[in-house]
């Protein structure tokens, strides 16, 4: 198995705790750009809601009509 992180070869036969990583170090590296939201989930939004998400409200530009 390949380290998403460290890029390193692993065997994946002995389950540790930190896998899909190598090791401890490379988990704790993916958790770090999570929290500093280098990583992230896109936002779909459904064309037939018909309120924002709260987050969304500031960014969006305003309807025809408003």
């Amino acid at each position: 198995m390949l380290c998403t992180i460290c890029d390193k070869q692993f065997e994946a036969t002995s389950p540790t705790a930190a896998m899909p990583f190598c090791s401890e170090r490379c988990r704790t590296i993916d958790l770090s750009r999570w929290l500093d939201e280098r990583y992230s989930v896109p936002l779909v939004l459904d064309p037939e809601d018909e309120e924002l998400p709260p987050e969304v409200v500031g960014d969006a530009a305003p309807r025809a009509g408003q």
